[in-house]
């Protein structure tokens, strides 16, 4: 009774090893993961992100889990810097990447990348590294700049972040396309049901949806179980914008055909 549509785990690992394949000499990989179902997964020494990372080539370096809203972010620091980490990756919550990255800075740990999961989604959570917000990079569900279009409105991708930005005077956010996606899905499924009435008439019609979305295309046929739908996912890097304080650069496109790169991943352009 349960379905899903989205990018999973084994998706961010191959566009986080594409964006840092792009800095060379950038080897060692240091994780700060949260104790929850997220960090823990990403964590997960056999179907999270150590296993392959290794297999590529790179030194993994896991201090161990955090506390939500952690204030002390010194023992992963001090590991980081005795390990020579480069790289820095994790899903922690924006005010715990806040801390960390603040008082990474303090204690003098550079590194050239920082690919963070769930922290850096919005604008408003780089926006509160202040000056340091260039150059993080993170994984991308959906933009402006994704070849799709509505099934519903017949919008593009660029021309609904446009119309957001436009009523709400706001930045354009990734899970935009999403909520836009999900009902398109509903409408779609609620097309098809033979008995709306009837709640098994209504997963038959979830059970064989082929729809092209705003977020790519919808198919539960295929798994990679039964109730889920794989989407398409791509990387990106905040730089500093021209409409607004950061603004996201694609650096990764690969995984999503039609999407073009428009920058290529720099390092951390620290000041």
């Amino acid at each position: 009774w349960t379905y899903h549509f989205f990018w999973g785990l084994e998706d961010i690992i191959a566009v986080f090893l594409d964006m840092w394949s792009q800095i060379p000499g950038a080897k060692t990989v240091g994780a700060i993961y949260p104790n929850d179902p997220d960090g823990n997964a990403w964590g997960d020494k056999k179907l999270g992100f150590p296993p392959p990372v290794t297999k590529a080539g790179y030194k993994f370096v896991d201090p161990g889990r955090f506390p939500d809203l952690n204030s002390d972010f010194s023992k992963f620091i001090s590991t980081f810097k005795s390990n020579h980490v480069d790289i820095v990756t994790g899903v922690p919550i924006p005010p715990d990447f806040t801390t960390f990255w603040t008082q990474a800075l303090q204690q003098g740990f550079r590194p050239k990348i920082a690919s963070v999961g769930k922290a850096l989604l919005f604008p408003s959570s780089v926006e509160a590294l202040g000056k340091n917000g260039a150059g993080m990079s993170t994984e991308l569900w959906w933009s402006p700049y994704h070849p799709w279009k509505s099934s519903l409105t017949g919008q593009t991708a660029g021309a609904l972040a446009a119309a957001w930005e436009k009523q709400t005077h706001s930045q354009w956010t990734q899970p935009i396309g999403f909520a836009h996606g999900l009902f398109e899905v509903a409408a779609d499924v609620l097309r098809r049901t033979k008995n709306i009435d009837d709640k098994q008439s209504i997963v038959d019609a979830i059970k064989t949806t082929n729809l092209n979305t705003i977020v790519g295309h919808i198919s539960w046929k295929g798994g990679p179980v039964p109730n889920v739908a794989k989407t398409q996912l791509a990387g990106a890097q905040w730089v500093k914008g021209k409409k607004y304080k950061y603004e996201l650069a694609v650096v990764s496109s690969k995984r999503v055909p039609g999407l073009k790169r428009t920058a290529k991943l720099i390092p951390i352009p620290y000041k």
